[in-house]
């Protein structure tokens, strides 16, 4: 029996315990999709005790919390952090099988070098031993970032974001992990929201426009795009809950954009085809720059009326979508590709049931002698775990070039959640030294390790140029 958590873990045989130990564990991060805070970075931000570090905004441990019982006072509530940390303890102990039993351990492994499982009973040490280190030297948001070995973080970042944190960190000198920003328009994709017209009248203020027409909103949308790219931004990010496409032109585009500023009210095709042709647009602008555009896939979100209405979005009321993707998909990447302008795009479905749909839609759009021009994209979401992740290489292998992929990201909002690229790492390292021990692949250490880093770094450094 294999001791828990140890050395080796999640590495079942002798060539996978080679090939992480000896390759992956070593390689930096490139943690290009996440959702921290530059401030907290510029700030260098020194936390209170591992509640603030560890619970403040993670809805993944909310949504278990609730599971378990817990009393929204001690999740989102005015409970003191010690309250929280101790129920936090309590529903870790009914959460095995949970990818958040395993990124807990490993977190305070990592950082803490705390080795006992945490539960109801060793919670008030843990407690104690972890904020003594918070409370010293070398823990503050900087150091986390340092000691984790990462080199570039893409925040997510709204095309209103004045990008004042990006900005100074890229001027500042003492820190030399880059920090850069990624543009993420859904607030000026979704029409029928009622955070559109107030987030249009914000785009004309940041971008110095009148905004009265569609003409005007598409000249500040680019301005923004070239403002952020001249900060470092190299990604896009859109949440396509559900994925849509109908043919439009400028003038119908414009018609329905007319409509929604003067409050009235848009059909389902209307705002098909808004959101169609403003896509293709956004994505011309990012084939011309040479960014990637990151495209996230069948989530169903704020499920839950009474809760949203209580806490807001992103606090753990989300869910996967089972609507048909491959159609729409398939005409959106294909009318850019048309006309030679499809960025290089990355492809993530929340739904496990598209993994084969996406695994094969990549195969008709790659070229522009770009090796993995268009990216199947890591496990995401709730399929962030030991069998999604898995998963996901195996379709990528089978369909695809494992090879060629792009690896792991964080998605997350905590500056502790770096050893989820270990967990990753570990599980790939897993899934080639048992076909190794298969037989179904050669065994050549040093030929499977170059993939092994690729995956875990260079394919990354090299695919998305920062």
């Amino acid at each position: 029996m294999k001791k828990f958590m140890d050395e080796n873990f999640l590495l079942s045989n002798e060539t996978a315990v080679n090939l992480y130990q000896d390759y992956a564990k070593s390689m930096p991060i490139i943690d290009y999709h996440c959702h921290i805070n530059p401030k907290e970075i510029y700030d260098n931000k020194k936390f209170k005790n591992i509640t603030e570090v560890w619970l403040y905004g993670d809805h993944y441990k909310w949504r278990a919390m609730r599971s378990n019982g817990i009393d929204e006072k001690y999740i989102t509530g005015d409970g003191t952090d010690y309250e929280k940390f101790l129920a936090w303890a309590k529903t870790l102990s009914t959460a095995i099988g949970n990818p958040l039993y395993h990124w807990t351990h490993l977190e305070l492994q990592r950082y803490f070098r705390i080795y006992d499982v945490l539960n109801e009973k060793t919670a008030p040490a843990i407690w104690e031993k972890a904020n003594a280190l918070l409370r010293g030297e070398g823990f503050r948001v900087r150091d986390l970032i340092k000691k984790s070995n990462v080199k570039v973080i893409c925040t997510t970042d709204d095309p209103t974001d004045s990008l004042e944190y990006h900005l100074k960190l890229k001027e500042d000198k003492e820190f030399d992990v880059k920090v850069l920003p990624a543009f993420r328009p859904d607030k000026g994709i979704e029409i029928g929201s009622a955070t559109f017209i107030p987030w249009v009248e914000k785009l004309g203020q940041v971008a110095e426009r009148n905004i009265v027409c569609y003409s005007d909103f598409l000249e500040a949308l680019e301005a923004r795009v070239r403002f952020f790219h001249s900060v470092g931004c190299r990604v896009s990010d859109h949440a396509l809950d559900t994925v849509v496409y109908a043919e439009a032109s400028m003038e119908e585009a414009e018609e329905v954009f007319d409509k929604a500023l003067k409050g009235q009210a848009i059909s389902l095709e209307e705002e098909k085809k808004y959101k169609t042709y403003t896509l293709r647009l956004v994505a011309k602008l990012y084939h011309e720059l040479g960014w990637a555009m990151q495209l996230h896939i069948a989530a169903l979100r704020n499920n839950n009326t009474r809760m949203l209405e209580r806490l807001g979005p992103d606090t753990g009321f989300d869910a996967i979508n089972d609507e048909f993707v491959a159609n729409a998909l398939s005409r959106f990447m294909d009318s850019l590709e048309r006309e030679n302008s499809l960025p290089k795009t990355i492809l993530y479905t929340l739904n496990p049931k598209d993994n084969y749909v996406l695994g094969t839609m990549l195969g008709c759009f790659q070229g522009d002698g770009i090796p993995g021009k268009i990216q199947f994209g890591s496990a995401w979401w709730f399929n962030d775990h030991i069998d999604g992740i898995t998963e996901q290489m195996k379709t990528l292998a089978n369909l695809g070039l494992l090879s060629r992929f792009v690896g792991m990201l964080t998605d997350s909002r905590s500056f502790l959640s770096y050893p989820r690229h270990e967990y990753f790492r570990r599980i790939g390292c897993n899934l080639i030294g048992t076909w190794v021990e298969n037989g179904e692949v050669p065994d050549d250490l040093e030929f499977l390790g170059k993939i092994v880093q690729d995956i875990s770094y260079n394919n990354a450094k090299e695919y998305f140029g920062m």
